[in-house]
């Protein structure tokens, strides 16, 4: 299921009294985790999300990882001060090197870019065993992570796109699935080169990566927006390749033409606006 919005509820707690909100990226963040989860926040901050998420009674337990001692000093103080202690285990470490295998079953990663975020699932190794869902935030890189979904065995089942005070995040969560062959079938379903079909008979591989298979089939105005904006980035780059006497230039310029004109096309065939669901 994929949601597309704009505005998305924020969420208020108290901690001694003090009343606190999540952005409505966090927000949308916790709705995405599973009622009754062992829950782990990488890259945690202040543990606002896992604070909120064990006094709501969504989570039975939750390790907050982060690989500074400022915000791991920050989270332990706001996790004792919310009484969380004996509920919410704060720690010092670098990605998921924090967890111990089949810890927790649902993690969370957020606020980095894709690029980061598959260096540290791929570096996870027996801490990874056991999760079962990721839920995950990346603002550039999206199709890397994407694509370390597909090659191990994850399926997306929610995309969204949130704009907040003015940048447009993305969202996504997958679940695993334990059968290879499922896996595989699975998400060659769901990243389908057809999808467009008859308007488009063929997406490039990459650009369905890129672009989201569930934010594709159900696109609105931020999404357009957004590949606006992509679009506009990418004729920098080639106004400014075409300046350069570098040899390989030309060549480049060329590559990232054919980019455009397949990002046009592609939004040239989506509506504009769509209902969105949850």
């Amino acid at each position: 299921m994929m949601t597309n919005t704009k505005e998305n509820d924020t969420k208020m707690f108290k901690v001694e009294g003090v009343a606190l909100k999540l952005s409505r990226r966090l927000s949308a963040l916790a709705d995405w985790v599973p009622q009754g989860a062992r829950f782990a926040d990488i890259g945690t901050d202040h543990a606002l999300l896992p604070v909120f998420l064990a006094q709501s009674g969504k989570i039975v337990y939750a390790v907050a990882g982060d690989v500074h001692e400022g915000p791991v000093d920050a989270a332990r103080r706001q996790v004792s001060e919310a009484g969380l202690d004996s509920v919410i285990s704060v720690r010092l470490g670098d990605g998921m090197s924090v967890l111990s295998s089949g810890e927790v079953d649902t993690v969370t990663i957020a606020g980095m870019g894709g690029s980061l975020m598959t260096r540290i699932l791929e570096q996870a190794g027996d801490s990874l065993l056991g999760v079962t869902t990721l839920v995950l935030s990346p603002h550039v890189a999206e199709d890397a992570v994407r694509r370390w979904l597909t090659k191990n065995h994850f399926v997306l089942d929610r995309e969204m796109l949130l704009e907040e005070d003015g940048v447009i995040y993305t969202l996504m969560r997958a679940v695993l699935e334990s059968d290879a062959d499922e896996a595989r079938a699975r998400n060659m379903r769901l990243y389908d080169a057809s999808m467009l079909n008859p308007k488009m008979p063929a997406i490039s591989s990459a650009l369905l990566y890129e672009m989201g298979p569930l934010l594709l089939s159900n696109s609105n105005e931020v999404f357009h927006r957004k590949w606006e904006e992509e679009i506009a980035k990418r004729e920098r780059v080639i106004n400014q390749l075409s300046h350069s006497t570098a040899p390989e230039a030309a060549e480049k310029a060329k590559e990232w033409q054919e980019d455009v004109r397949e990002i046009r096309e592609v939004l040239a065939c989506l509506p504009a606006e769509k209902p969105s669901s949850n």
